[in-house]
């Protein structure tokens, strides 16, 4: 996160212990195999990616982010109860007009979309606060929009990550490196899957508050998180941005807003000085490359080096020649100048290609889970495996099928076979094929694409509930209504597609053309029934029926998807009219 707010502050030595025991606890709470290193980012010893791998898969690449702590006094109060100007707990616990409602308004569509993930406005609030100052204290458009752009640094590598560009600088205006972009911070690269349109104006917009806040609201909802429990919370932010202190400020924001707070003119927040990488002072990206080093320290020498003792005097030579009793002086040689440094390549840098590692047919039922998983493996260009590579799988086209915990996106780190399985896919209920593509994080090379086939909901039995002869008088209604019951591989067959038709006879399926009848909406007499679907119970009942004049047997035929066939025998018969009984009484004499 790189909005410079201008002044900059130490961070104070309470923020520090803040930080030191809220590291220790989180790592006493870690689940086995979990630590912790020494910027509190949380490593695995299974598969451990690169800190650049780890990076590109976080939505903010892990990009430094602003470390001032919320006031200890209750944040209650408002600027109109009393307090004064100078009251910080009112202040912090302000938050401008359009920013807040960006947030709350992402709360109820995540409540309506993802209702088991719980997601509070205010832990919005908390990553907003921490990201951007709430979009540079609020100085946003009547639609959302940042009046400037908030852009993080460049992740070249140089004390951040390394991310090359993604975008071809089409977010963060930078074609050699990513950037984080936008109040939320997110990545080009996590955008690209991640974003949504939160203001209705058809754009996906990192630097829109309404589209961030709900793209944010997605990201920390993915993976069937349930954001009430305090594991699935941690999970969460972590993948925000991998770090122990990132995740201890959040929380404590977090904490803070719950308690209370107020809305406030946009404009008009306050704006945080104190950010994680304040120890690295860095020319912006837009500075141009020979822009004028920082001034040394009082007391020395331009061009001195770390370590020189003030005053230019160098610290003595460390006695590095085998047998000597002391330090000696080198004998001078001419200047030379210093190899360029490299940066060695990580697994990803690598990567060459992507092949399918024999993942097969993927074919399933509507609502039906696949039973082949898609398996990619990274080879360099001599077709040898990368181990600790992160591989994208995308969900592409029309589709409602998801991969396990409703996401359309998956990223799954490379074995030592360079293998990335990734999870089951959950068929949705619409047919049709769609594509699946991986693709390598962190490089721009070709990706390999699945193809993926989804068929209509089936039902291979069908029965009719209850064995009551079906009749009717002429021009009648018949009293009982046909009801069956699907299934499929002997479970109940729901929301299977079915048709009804009242045929000719059991060798000519044609539609008849007397007999009885169903009726449509204006009360005209049909005689087929489309569109029909068994309910949850594999249950079908069919509207009343009807009869004519014409008296006989006729058959009522109902097929569904899959070639399920029951046919139904129907009669339509006059009364019997009792014969009048013979006279019993004796003739006359």
């Amino acid at each position: 996160m790189a909005a410079h707010f201008g002044r900059r502050l130490r961070k104070g030595a309470a923020t520090t212990a803040v930080a030191a025991a809220a590291v220790a606890a989180l790592s006493a709470s870690q689940a086995p195999g979990v630590t912790v290193d020494g910027q509190g980012r949380q490593t695995t010893t299974d598969a451990t990616p690169s800190p650049e791998e780890a990076a590109a898969d976080s939505a903010t690449g892990n990009s430094p982010y602003y470390t001032d702590l919320p006031p200890l006094n209750s944040p209650n109060p408002s600027p109109s109860s009393g307090t004064g100007p100078g009251d910080r707990s009112a202040s912090e616990a302000g938050i401008p007009a359009t920013v807040l409602d960006a947030y709350k308004k992402a709360e109820a569509t995540l409540r309506e979309k993802k209702p088991g993930c719980n997601l509070p406005w205010q832990l919005l609030a908390a990553i907003g606060k921490v990201e951007s100052g709430q979009a540079r204290g609020g100085r946003v458009s009547s639609d959302g929009t940042t009046l400037s752009p908030i852009l993080g640094p460049q992740l070249d590598g140089n004390g951040f990550a390394l991310i090359k560009d993604t975008d071809n600088g089409a977010y963060d205006g930078n074609s050699t490196y990513d950037q984080a972009v936008g109040p939320m911070q997110f990545i080009p690269s996590t955008w690209a899957w991640a974003g949504r349109d939160g203001n209705g104006d058809g754009r996906e917009d990192p630097n829109n508050i309404y589209d961030a806040a709900l793209s944010a609201g997605h990201y920390l909802c993915r993976n069937g998180w349930d954001l009430s429990d305090r594991g699935d919370l941690r999970k969460a932010i972590l993948s925000y941005n991998n770090s122990t202190d990132y995740l201890n400020t959040v929380l404590r924001w977090l904490e803070y807003y719950r308690k209370g707070t107020h809305e406030i003119p946009d404009g008009t927040g306050s704006l945080p000085v104190d950010r994680s990488d304040d120890d690295t002072v860095r020319p912006s990206p837009s500075s141009p490359a020979s822009a004028t080093p920082p001034a040394p320290k009082p007391g020395t020498k331009p061009g001195a080096k770390p370590g020189d003792k003030p005053g230019g005097s160098s610290p003595s030579p460390r006695p590095d020649t085998p047998g000597s009793g002391g330090p000696t002086t080198p004998p001078p040689t001419a200047p030379t100048t210093p190899p360029p440094t490299t940066t060695p390549p990580t697994p990803t840098d690598t990567v060459d290609h992507l092949e399918d590692a024999g993942t097969g047919a993927l074919t399933a039922m509507a609502g039906d889970a696949f039973t082949k998983r898609i398996s990619s493996r990274a080879e360099t260009d001599t077709g040898k495996a990368v181990a600790k590579v992160r591989i994208r799988f995308t969900i592409l086209g029309d589709t409602g099928t998801t991969f396990a915990g409703g996401e359309k996106v998956a990223t799954v780190v490379t074995g030592t076979s360079g293998v990335a399985v990734a999870p089951a896919l959950q068929a949705g209920e619409t047919p049709g094929s769609f594509t699946v593509r991986a693709v390598v994080v962190g490089r721009v090379i070709p990706g390999v694409d699945y193809r993926a086939t989804v068929t209509e909901r089936e039902a291979d039995t069908l029965v009719r509930n209850g064995d009551a002869p079906l009749t009717c008088t002429p021009g009648g209604a018949f009293a009982a209504a046909v009801e069956v019951k699907a299934t499929y591989g002997g479970a109940a067959a729901d929301k299977v597609a079915a048709t009804a038709t009242l045929i000719r006879s059991a060798d000519n399926p044609a539609e008849n053309d007397k007999g009885p009848y169903f009726k449509d909406a204006d009360g005209k007499a049909i005689r087929t029934l489309n569109g029909l679907k068994t309910d949850a119970d594999g249950l079908l009942k069919l509207p009343q029926l009807y009869a004519d004049d014409t008296t006989g047997t006729f058959l009522l035929r109902i097929t569904t998807a899959g070639g399920a066939t029951l046919t139904v025998e129907l009669t339509v018969a006059a009364d019997e009219t009792p014969s009048p009984s013979p006279s019993t009484s004796s003739p006359t004499a």
